[in-house]
């Protein structure tokens, strides 16, 4: 008998031939297997405490419901922009979430496309709706906040009102962002609406800050961390704030007391869009509608200072506290122009830096 013929021979062969077609058909199959491959989608939000929350508490749980890799690009608000702006036509962002003024920049520049019907729009506050193409997903107010230790000890009455911020008793005692900062920008309007101008007539708002606020203004701080220090050191006793930063000082036990003048706190929203075009317009469309869901509404107000846009929310009341939450505190919101503003925006910064800021 041949031994190369017995079966016994060839069996150590048989494993081989079968890893080989195996080796073949997935070789085969590679055409194909891109389908299958885990789409990736690219999420731009700012970075910091913003984005370790998403990171950790939000993006998993979409992940794993839609089978997707969310990548989270993080700049400021004007960076995204200018991402947007150099990519136009080949973007790599799927999803842009950017403070309103520069969203609204976007909408100008046509960088968002239309948002896809869905029942959770319906359970938006009217404020949310920003465009077609963009949405609120959550919303801070620009107001006051002080020093309420540094009030009592000079039996001072608390501030209500913008008018506040011209009392001579503050005279080098004010903490002001510039009108490159968001907080700054609105103060300049709604002086400029207190003096009988507006966004379309600022020149009462530039005078005000001027000659009103200008003498009790120790500093224009830019930076909200820099900010706090000057707060915590004693430096300023009172500043214009935002809701969500004012939470972020209050963490650390400081006394500060966050107010909203009886003329009416400004909303500063967090808005979203899909952008145009997108490899992923779909999923895009998706994680927005996820981000209204109350359950991400409920982890960014708990976490990160952002008042619900939607209206289902239920927060605790020490939660609540933080932010213009419910109906009556965000409708009373103010809402500036930002078609407006973004149209003599660098116009505003120049004379700024030669009028105000000296």
């Amino acid at each position: 008998m041949n031994s190369h013929n017995s079966p016994s021979a060839t069996s150590p062969f048989r494993p081989l031939s079968r890893l080989a077609a195996a080796v073949t058909l997935a070789l085969a199959g590679l055409g194909s297997g891109a389908a299958f491959a885990e789409p990736t989608l690219y999420v731009a939000g700012v970075g910091g405490s913003t984005e370790q929350m998403y990171k950790t508490k939000v993006i998993p749980a979409f992940e794993k419901q839609h089978n997707v890799k969310v990548v989270y690009v993080a700049g400021n608000s004007t960076e995204t922009l200018a991402k947007l702006q150099a990519q136009k036509g080949r973007q790599q962002i799927n999803v842009a979430m950017m403070d309103d003024g520069p969203m609204y920049q976007a909408l100008q520049m046509g960088l968002c496309a239309k948002l896809s019907d869905a029942p959770i729009y319906k359970d938006l506050y009217p404020l949310a709706r920003i465009s077609p193409e963009a949405t609120g997903i959550g919303v801070v107010a620009t107001g006051i906040g002080y020093n309420e230790e540094a009030f009592k000890q000079r039996g001072w009455t608390p501030p209500d009102s913008w008018e506040d911020l011209t009392n001579p008793r503050y005279k080098q005692l004010l903490g002001m962002p510039p009108v490159t900062n968001t907080y700054g920008l609105h103060t300049l309007v709604q002086m400029a609406r207190l003096r009988g101008g507006g966004e379309k007539n600022i020149d009462p708002g530039f005078k005000a800050l001027k000659d009103e606020i200008g003498p009790n203004v120790l500093a224009w701080v830019s930076a909200p961390g820099e900010m706090d220090g000057m707060m915590q050191n004693g430096d300023v006793v009172m500043a214009v704030y935002g809701s969500g930063r004012a939470v972020a000082l209050q963490g650390t036990g400081f006394p500060l007391k966050f107010i909203y003048p009886k003329e009416g706190g400004i909303a500063l929203q967090v808005a979203a869009c899909g952008i145009t075009p997108n490899a992923q317009p779909e999923l895009s469309q998706q994680f927005i509608q996820y981000v209204l869901s109350p359950q991400v509404q409920e982890i960014q107000a708990r976490e990160n200072g952002f008042a619900p846009v939607n209206q289902t929310v239920t927060l605790e009341p020490e939660i609540a506290a933080r932010m213009p939450y419910g109906p009556e505190k965000v409708n009373a919101l103010i809402q500036v122009d930002w078609d407006t503003i973004n149209q003599q925006r660098s116009e505003w910064t120049t004379r700024w830096n030669r009028t105000v800021e000296r």
